[in-house]
């Protein structure tokens, strides 16, 4: 894994943040998706954390490079990252069709491993803001950590449209 242990308490601590400000809002402690499911073994978790941050790092410097998804204030998190989200959405299935060969297999443990993964990144771009670093790009990356973080947590936890706008808007 890429985790950065110096810094895996404050990034676990910011996670914990997130989820609580999403229970507050929500007025309730929603359940996870396959909360029983069993863990994953330590190798699968590094390369499911793995391959979450290739999509991640692909995603943002081909938005860095071509802005397409870039509006005022910011920069629209849901295009810039969709095959990111779509990683979170596929290790969280839990319903297949009744003829499918494969049963559903989740994994909110690999979740909660990405979720860390984003802290940090949030946690990196924070501290470069604080060392001085004025750079419209680190405040973008920022933000869209913290907002993927959001949205992730709004999987991990099945929040409906509705559940998610009161989100968006608090």
């Amino acid at each position: 894994m890429t985790r950065n242990t110096a810094d895996a308490g404050a990034a676990q601590a910011f996670v914990e943040q997130r989820r609580a400000r999403l229970f507050a809002i929500l007025g309730r402690t929603p359940e996870t998706v396959a909360g029983d499911a069993e863990p994953l073994p330590a190798e699968r978790l590094s390369y499911l954390r793995h391959e979450a941050e290739e999509l991640y790092w692909n995603e943002l410097v081909w938005e860095e490079l071509t802005d397409e998804e870039a509006i005022t204030g910011g920069h629209l998190t849901e295009m810039v990252f969709p095959a990111f989200l779509a990683f979170v959405d596929g290790l969280l299935v839990d319903r297949v069709a009744p003829d499918s060969r494969i049963p559903a297999s989740p994994h909110p443990d690999a979740v909660e491993e990405i979720l860390l993964f984003l802290a940090e990144r949030y946690a990196e771009a924070s501290a470069d803001l604080e060392n001085g670093c004025d750079s419209q790009k680190v405040v973008w990356a920022r933000l869209m950590a913290r907002h993927l973080i959001d949205l992730s947590l709004c999987r991990l936890y099945r929040l409906d449209p509705a559940e998610q706008e009161l989100l968006e808007n608090d």
